[in-house]
């Protein structure tokens, strides 16, 4: 199936934004009923647009069915921060992945390029609210709006994070000889 056969099935509020990211980068390289993605496009790891969509209040009601992942490492202690700005902003700590989730790519870099400067402390969480509000109004003003335009930042090194090991072979060794018994 290719992607306007998919989207004939889809609910408007998901078909309009899918549409929007096969419009700028073609037919996606995988191609499921349920969704849509694409692999190394424009400044992304990956984008996936869903059938699915979630109605979403903030900064004002709109319909999430977009993802766009970058690689970036979250440091554990700023997730709880990134969850209180945007409940659409998800860290993924092993995979070295973060992701926002809006209704186009454009949102997703407003949303992006402020969690950035939330974890490296340029802003706290109500200024980053406060400025995604201001951008997010001035996009329909049509007035300049930079952090919808590009990604102003680069993650450098290595994004993923495999934790600490907690559990010694031994121990494991040890348990499934107790498991045995």
């Amino acid at each position: 199936m290719n992607s306007a056969e998919i989207l004939l099935t889809w609910p408007e509020e998901a078909r309009e934004a899918a549409q929007l990211v096969v419009d700028r980068y073609g037919e996606p390289d995988e191609a499921q009923p349920s969704q849509l993605v694409w692999f190394e496009v424009g400044e992304w790891k990956r984008v996936v647009a869903t059938r699915e969509f979630w109605e979403h209040q903030f900064p004002a009601p709109h319909h999430d069915s977009v993802e766009s992942v970058i690689d970036y490492r979250v440091p554990p202690e700023m997730f709880s921060a990134l969850a209180e700005f945007d409940g659409s902003v998800v860290a993924r700590r092993t995979m070295g992945e973060m992701a926002a989730t809006c209704h186009d790519e454009e949102a997703n870099r407003l949303a992006l390029n402020l969690a950035h400067e939330i974890v490296t402390g340029d802003r706290d969480v109500t200024d980053a609210r406060a400025y995604y509000s201001t951008e997010f109004v001035d996009a329909r003003r049509k007035a300049p709006t930079p952090y919808m335009e590009k990604l102003n930042f680069v993650q450098a090194g290595q994004t993923v994070d495999a934790d600490i090991r907690t559990i010694s072979e031994l121990e494991l060794q040890q348990a499934a000889k107790e498991g045995q018994a």
